[in-house]
Formats: structure tokens, C-alpha cells, sequence
């Protein structure tokens, strides 16, 4: 591929390999130091070797690829807290559920959940002891009480819990989620539980919100509604904490969620704006690098203003490259751009590389510099506007490929109208991001007209109309799509032979485009091996009960849910697209089930268990029966208990005493999640 002939691209490789190594892979970090500093020695040597020769040696481009990997290991336990000794779970007298004075600031403020105001806190002390370390805040919400705000200094005396585990098979890992932001453990407290100290110390963040609200709070002064100001707050200064649930789905249905992520399509709008802005200073002598600086300057603030998210820091980035190429005259690669700014990036954040939205926003990128040229010169249009909207389309279409694996992976499913949502929103975006900004500008002056205010508060509005009309013509989305990591692989390497054998019909590249096919094949027979498998699973659910058995890729499903919410419950979804599940059914619960060999009998709060014609394995618990589980275990002697999510807590906490005293096994789904049996 003649992409790896850039050395920055091979560089940038091998240092994703190392950060996938140094990930997955625990390593002491001293020994690791040590690998380094031999490497980076011996490469210093190398260079002096080979600059004595006359030709380069294989083996110096070998060495610097195998520093670059070691670096890449080293960045990511660098990086990683919990390897440092004032970290806070280093502490000796660190025990879970043990009360602490703990001193905190508050980092960053999070979307609330139904009962939490939550955010990412800042450890500063424990007891009397400094220390570091990042950790979630749950607040219970308050409503006579003021929300948190960033860089408050705050002092609780509370526990430290483990973050939860997913409960049930396939479920989105929240705890990993935010263990890859180094975030471990997690405090529970209540508004009275809290004492603020004064401060006069304001971080970068801190004045970025500051700066957030005081815009927030001149645009309230308007008639702007809710959903709009939320979108105005998304669009412009990267927060989305405030989207309703069902904007945020349309916009997803649609297609166009990337607009509200600020990424490379705004960052560089705004780029446009302030380099037309600047030209009169390059008439100065010194203009032209006061114009860099200045550029370079303002796109970091807006980076801070916005979060810093993964997004926009990988484009602010990318176009900071751009700013100094373009105005020093000099000829950028658009690959080696890109690559230079993910090379910088996952050197200081190197867990960038497994967030979402820095892997679509560089896959997009990347499938537009590749594919859209290729589709652009499929057709010519005469005409001006169609040529624009042809170039959109190709944009759009071009995008779509490279983000359509990961895209299926993470979110299993597919808006069969996202090229209809994105060539009407894209043309107008430009003048929507700029008129923002001029609202903006106006609002902090005190200075903005109210028929400004409710012209840009209608075109908002009528773009929330628009996509909320797209995303519900239902019968072009496709949802519960079973796409695994395999398949992404797959597809990719499908996507590339595809372009190379377009591009140049070579015996290598025909071979490479079979060999994709074979391989696509091989997924499928992969796939369809590895899921004929039979399970019988009690699944975890607060209140209710839910059973699954799972026949190869058929489903049944026994359950005490109303019929119209089981189809639809993220539980039964989440097994169904994680498993390649083609059919489901749905029935009662029943009192015995057969497990092979095995027999399991349900205890319900009739607490009925007087059973002789069969020998009892299993016992499931439900719905809190008022029993004596020692008399239970004497009568049937099972080898194990479940219990489900359908019992009290407190009934749960008896029975699990008495099954310890009594030598048998007790799963609550609770606590060890669900309950998962092959045969």
C-alpha cells in the first residue's frame, strides 16, 4: 500500500500496536522505563552508525519501529494514575466501604441520570494526606439546592464503591468505559453531606465553564426553547449534557448525530472564518507568523470551551497542522496531516484510541481523502448547484463507508436516510455555525436584537423539525444489527481491496480483493459456528423476571413483563444482537425447566416447593417468597440457588447468610450478574 510509504503513517501504526500492548498487556512500568531508555540509547547509536554509511540499513528502520511500539506501552502506564504512588487506591489505609474525609474538586459535569446529579471529580485529599486520582461523583438530586459547579473545592466524608459491572450479557461496560478515562471507583453522597471551601485557584476547564454559562445565561434573556438552546450549546460549544432524550434519537435515526459532536467539519468552517479574518495582517512584516499564532491560539481556546473532547481535540489538532501549511505556502499530505495529528494526540491520550468518536471522526476523514475522488468522477454535472450537491452526496456517501463497520458495532444499526438529512443539513451548516457565532458574540456584549435571536431560534427549529420528520420513517432504519469485531476487520480489509483493485487492476490487488471475499466467508462460518450453541439464562431485572433459552440462533423468551415492553427491553436486545439471534418467542414463566441433565425448579411467592417426583439441581427464587430456605435446602438438597432481581434486597442478604451456613451455593444476579448455563 503506498500509504505506508509515509514514515509518519508506519510510525503512528506501531504506536497504536504499543498502546493496544501496554493496554491489554500488564507490564511494570519501571521495567518498561528501563526498555526505553536502552531503546532510545541504542537508536542514538544506530543513527550514528548509519549516518557513517552511504546507504540506509534495514535494521535502523526495524529499531526505530520496535522504540515506537515501546513508546506506545510506555505512554499508556505512564498515563495510567493508579501506577503512581500518591494515587489514592495506593493509599494502605484505602478499604472499600470505609468512610473518609475526602477533599475534592469537581473536573467535569456529566449528563444527570434519573435520580443523580453525577460528575468527574479531581481527588485532592484523603484524611489529612495530598493525594491524586480521578473518581465519579453521585449527588442525589436536590432541587432547593444549586448544581455543582466545574473547579468547586469540596469536602464529604464518604466511601469509596466499586463502579458497576455490566449485569447481563452483551450490556454496555460502563465500568471499562470509564476505567479508559482512568476513572475507578466511584462516591455516593447528598447535597447536606457536602461542605465547600473557598478557592481562588480557577483551572483551564474552570474557565471555560464559567464562560459557558455566562453565554448560557444571555441566551435564557431569549425566547429560545429548550430543545433549541440545547442544540445551540452542542452545535457550538461541544456540550450535550442538555439534549433530550428523543432530539438526541432523532438526530441519531437520522443519521446526522455527528453535526452535534464538534469535529473536523466545524473546526474547519471556523478555520475559514478567522483565516479570512486575518489576512490584512500578513500585509505586516511579521503578519504572517502573528496570523499562525493567533489562529493556532484561538482554536485551542475554542478546543477548551468546547471540553476538550476527543472530537474536537483531534480536529483542532489536525487543522492547527493545516493553519501553519497553508499559510507558510507549504504542501501538506492530507495523510501525513492526519497522521501527525493522531501520532500527537494518542502520545499524550493515549486512551483517545478507544473512544468512539475519535475512531469515526478519523475513519471519516480518512474514507473521504480515499473514496470520495473515486465516486466524485463517476459523474459530471453541468450545472453549478448540482455539482455542489454531487459533491455533498460523494462527501456523505464517502463518510458512510468508513464508518459504517464501526458504526454497526457499537450501535447496531443503520439510517438508510442519511444521505437525504445530510445534503439538506451540510449546505447550510457553514452559515448556521457562523451566524451562531455571531449570536454568541452579540449575547456576551448584551448587544443582540431580539429578531436575531428569534430568526436563529427558527432555523434551529426547523432543522430539530426536519430530522425529527426523517428519523421517523421508521421503515428505512436498521436496528438490532448483529455485527461483531470480526466483521469490522473483515469489512475493512473488503473496503481497501475494493479501492486498490478500482484504482489499479493488478494479479496483486485482484488477489488481495479474493482473498477479502474468503475471508468474509470465513466470518460468516465462524460466526454461525461459534453462536449454535444452547444456554438457559436468568437475567437480571429490577422487579421482574426474565428467563431465556437460547436454541443455536433461536430465542425463547419467559418472562412476567406486558407484552409491549419485553420486545423492546434492552436486556432481551442486547442478547439478541450480541448472540446473532434470527428468531424470538415470548411465553409465561413456567415452574420446572430442564436443563439436560439438570433440573431447575422456580420458587415464586406462593412458596410452593414440595416436589418428589423428580430430583431438584437447581432452585430460582422469585418475587420474594416468604420461605425457610434452611428447611428448602434439607427438603431438596440442590446443588445451587438463584436469585433473581425480582426479591427484596433484604430477603436476598437472609437467604445468602443461610446458604453459607448451610454449604451451598447462592447466585444472586445482583451482585454476580446473570446466571448463564450451557448445555
Amino acid at each position: 500500500m503506498k500509504l505506508l510509504n509515509f514514515t509518519i503513517i508506519k510510525l503512528t501504526f506501531c504506536l497504536i500496536i504499543g498502546i493496544v500492548i501496554g493496554y491489554f498487556i500488564s507490564v511494570n512500568l519501571t521495567s518498561l522505563i528501563y526498555i526505553n531508555i536502552a531503546l532510545l540509547s541504542t537508536l542514538g547509536i544506530g543513527l550514528f552508525i548509519v549516518k557513517s554509511q552511504s546507504r540506509q540499513s534495514a535494521w535502523f528502520g526495524v529499531l526505530i519501529f520496535i522504540t515506537t511500539v515501546s513508546i506506545g506501552a510506555l505512554t499508556v502506564n505512564i498515563k495510567t494514575q493508579r501506577n503512581f504512588k500518591n494515587h489514592y487506591s495506593k493509599q494502605e489505609i484505602i478499604t472499600i466501604d470505609t468512610n473518609y474525609t475526602i477533599n475534592f474538586r469537581i473536573r467535569e459535569v456529566l449528563k444527570p441520570s434519573l435520580y443523580h446529579n453525577k460528575y468527574i471529580i479531581d481527588i485532592l485529599g484523603l484524611n489529612t494526606k495530598k493525594v491524586s486520582g480521578k473518581s465519579l461523583l453521585n449527588v442525589q438530586k436536590d432541587s432547593t439546592k444549586a448544581n455543582l459547579k466545574v473547579d468547586d473545592i469540596l469536602i464529604t466524608n464518604s466511601n469509596f464503591k466499586e463502579l458497576n459491572a455490566p449485569l447481563n450479557p452483551h450490556q454496555f461496560n460502563y465500568k471499562n468505559y470509564l476505567q479508559k478515562k482512568y476513572i475507578y471507583h466511584q462516591l455516593t453522597t447528598t447535597n447536606h453531606e457536602l461542605l465547600k471551601t473557598s478557592s481562588k485557584k480557577n483551572t483551564l476547564f474552570g474557565f471555560a465553564a464559567q464562560l459557558r454559562e455566562r453565554i448560557n445565561k444571555n441566551l435564557k434573556l431569549y425566547n429560545f426553547k429548550d430543545d433549541e438552546l440545547s442544540i445551540i450549546n452542542a452545535l457550538l460549544l461541544g456540550q450535550r449534557q442538555d439534549i433530550s432524550k428523543d432530539i438526541y434519537d432523532s438526530y441519531t435515526q437520522a443519521g446526522v448525530i455527528h453535526i452535534l459532536a464538534v469535529s473536523g467539519l466545524h473546526v474547519g468552517i471556523i478555520l475559514l472564518l478567522l483565516n479570512f479574518l486575518f489576512k490584512p495582517l500578513e500585509r505586516f512584516k511579521y503578519g504572517k507568523y502573528i496570523k499562525i499564532l493567533l489562529l493556532v491560539i484561538l482554536l485551542w481556546s475554542f478546543a477548551i470551551i468546547a471540553g476538550l473532547s476527543a472530537s474536537v481535540t483531534r480536529a483542532v489538532t489536525m487543522f492547527s497542522i493545516v493553519a501553519v501549511g497553508i499559510n507558510l505556502k507549504r504542501p501538506t499530505n492530507i495523510y501525513n496531516t492526519l497522521a501527525i495529528s493522531m501520532f500527537l494526540l494518542l502520545l499524550i491520550k493515549p486512551t483517545f484510541l478507544f473512544d468512539v468518536g475519535f475512531q469515526l471522526s478519523y475513519l471519516a476523514v480518512f474514507a473521504i481523502v480515499s473514496i470520495q475522488p473515486i465516486l466524485y468522477k463517476l459523474w459530471k454535472p453541468k450545472f453549478k448547484i448540482i455539482d455542489y450537491l454531487w459533491q455533498i452526496f460523494t462527501v456523505t456517501l464517502s463518510a458512510q463507508f468508513g464508518v459504517i463497520p464501526v458504526s454497526l458495532y457499537y450501535f447496531h444499526q443503520f439510517p438508510g436516510l442519511f444521505f437525504i438529512s445530510n445534503v439538506v443539513i451540510i449546505p447550510f451548516l457553514g452559515f448556521i455555525l457562523g451566524f451562531g457565532i455571531l449570536v454568541i458574540i452579540l449575547a456576551l456584549l448584551n448587544t443582540l436584537p431580539s429578531f436575531i435571536a428569534n430568526l436563529y431560534g427558527s432555523i434551529i427549529g426547523m432543522m430539530n423539525d426536519f430530522v425529527t420528520w426523517v428519523s421517523h420513517q421508521e421503515q428505512f432504519l436498521f436496528k438490532n444489527i448483529s455485527f461483531g469485531i470480526i466483521e469490522v476487520i473483515v469489512s475493512y480489509l473488503f473496503f481497501i481491496a475494493l479501492v486498490n483493485i478500482y484504482k489499479k487492476r493488478s494479479y496483486r490487488t485482484v488477489v488481495l480483493f479474493l482473498v477479502s471475499i474468503l475471508m468474509i466467508q470465513g466470518a460468516f462460518i465462524y460466526n454461525k459456528h461459534k453462536f449454535s450453541t444452547n444456554e438457559f439464562i436468568v437475567f437480571h431485572k429490577s422487579r421482574n423476571s426474565i428467563i431465556g433459552i437460547k436454541q443455536k440462533n433461536r430465542l425463547l423468551i419467559h418472562h412476567n413483563l406486558d407484552n409491549t415492553s419485553i420486545d423492546k427491553n434492552r436486556i432481551v436486545t442486547n442478547y439478541k444482537i450480541g448472540e446473532h439471534i434470527v428468531k424470538t418467542d415470548f411465553d409465561s414463566l413456567q415452574s420446572v425447566y430442564k436443563l439436560n441433565t439438570k433440573n431447575l425448579l422456580v420458587v415464586d411467592s406462593l412458596g410452593i416447593y414440595n416436589v418428589k417426583s423428580f430430583k431438584v439441581d437447581i432452585v430460582l427464587l422469585r418475587n420474594s417468597p416468604k420461605i425457610n430456605l434452611k428447611r428448602l435446602i434439607d427438603s431438596l438438597k440442590p446443588e445451587l440457588i438463584i436469585s433473581d432481581g425480582s426479591n427484596y434486597k433484604t430477603y436476598q442478604e437472609r437467604w445468602s447468610k443461610t446458604c453459607k451456613v448451610q454449604k451451598t451455593l447462592f447466585h444472586q444476579t445482583g451482585k454476580k450478574g446473570a446466571f448463564v448455563y450451557d448445555y
